[in-house]
């Protein structure tokens, strides 16, 4: 479309946020000392994202999550939710502030001596501003979507983890809110359970645009359904970025750590294991449809370099294959193989 300003083209790709952290922090006093549990932070949420924040217990993930519907109050500092400030409203402004951000929490937070129908209305009950048989049309209509319309009239103790957490994410959609905070929505079920409750929440991001934030101790939770992902520790966020590049290209010990205990390796120990192996010790990191191409032994063939794969992963972050292979390579023309490597757009980092 020739003739159109530059600033047109800029206001078309424009990044919306959806909640801003501007330097807010959180100190608690306990005992007479003021204990910090989040350090000035500034931080941003683009809208639909799925965002995730990750730490060990103590992090500060929690605080940080509570701070966005203001669960929590923040000590200093501005927090902007769908270009209101949050840290300035009164209790009906938040009141209206909560209708907008749904929660889903760890333990569910069920009434157990309401239905599973009833317990999904509850918000729409409190705000009053549905009739009777509307409330039931929308209960019937969220039942539906989390897969559980045949269990409407059970109680929460007849229900699995699974199930229970179904409800919890049912309810917190029940006002039709544009952000979705989940607090280690996963961390109470077996693997099974999370991987189908994973799946839902990536639906949901898709088909209804909704902004997601999400606290875990896992990566693999971060790397199932998130697009981007902060790593705290010490109420700090040490490390920040897109999934892919924070998972696959770590650069803080912390996130090194949680990368490691997903992969279940041990550097110490591969290096130990990899002392007596002959060559140059590479990792490769592949993206996308490159992870499946024949690339090795195209390189071999052309380089006459000879390889042995030492450790290695294929698998997906959200919708993306990647894999990432330890290779010890001996003989042929080496820097032409490392060469190649580079020119296939393919992350090659020496390790010896």
């Amino acid at each position: 479309m020739p003739g159109l300003p530059l600033n047109f083209y800029l206001r078309a790709h424009k990044v919306r946020y959806v909640i801003e952290f501007h330097n807010v922090h959180k100190t608690y006093r306990v005992a007479g000392k003021d204990i910090p549990a989040l350090h000035s932070t500034t931080l941003r949420v683009e809208s639909g994202q799925v965002f995730g924040l990750i730490g060990h217990s103590g992090a500060g993930k929690s605080t940080l999550l509570r701070l966005i519907n203001r669960l929590e109050t923040p000590s200093g500092g501005k927090i902007i939710v769908d270009n209101e400030d949050v840290t300035a409203m009164d209790a009906n402004g938040l009141r209206r502030l909560r209708q907008q951000v749904g929660m889903i929490f760890q333990h569910f937070n069920l009434l157990a001596s309401k239905t599973v129908a009833d317990n999904v209305a509850m918000p729409l009950t409190l705000a009053g501003e549905l009739s009777r048989s509307a409330i039931e049309q929308r209960v019937a209509e969220l039942l539906e979507r989390v897969g559980l319309s045949e269990h409407a009239k059970k109680y929460p103790a007849q229900l699995s983890g699974g199930q229970k957490q179904r409800v919890g994410i049912a309810r917190a959609l029940a006002t039709k809110p544009k952000v979705l905070l989940c607090d280690e929505a996963t961390s109470a079920l077996d693997p099974q359970t999370t991987a189908s409750v994973l799946q839902l929440l990536a639906e949901i991001n898709r088909e209804l645009k909704l902004t997601i934030v999400l606290i875990t101790h896992e990566m693999d939770v971060i790397r199932r359904v998130c697009d981007e992902v902060a790593v705290m520790d010490a109420g700090v966020i040490v490390e920040q970025g897109p999934v892919a590049q924070v998972f696959l290209h770590p650069t803080h010990p912390t996130t090194k750590r949680f990368v490691q205990e997903d992969e279940q390796v041990d550097e110490s120990e591969q290096r130990d294991d990899f002392a007596h192996v002959p060559g140059r010790i590479v990792r490769l990191t592949f993206q996308g449809e490159s992870t499946y191409a024949p690339l090795l032994g195209t390189i071999a063939r052309e380089t006459g370099v000879d390889y042995s794969i030492l450790a290695g992963r294929i698998d997906r972050i959200k919708d993306t294959p990647y894999g990432q292979l330890t290779l010890a390579i001996t003989g042929g023309d080496m820097e032409a193989a490392f060469a190649s490597f580079v020119a296939a757009d393919v992350h090659m980092e020496v390790l010896r």
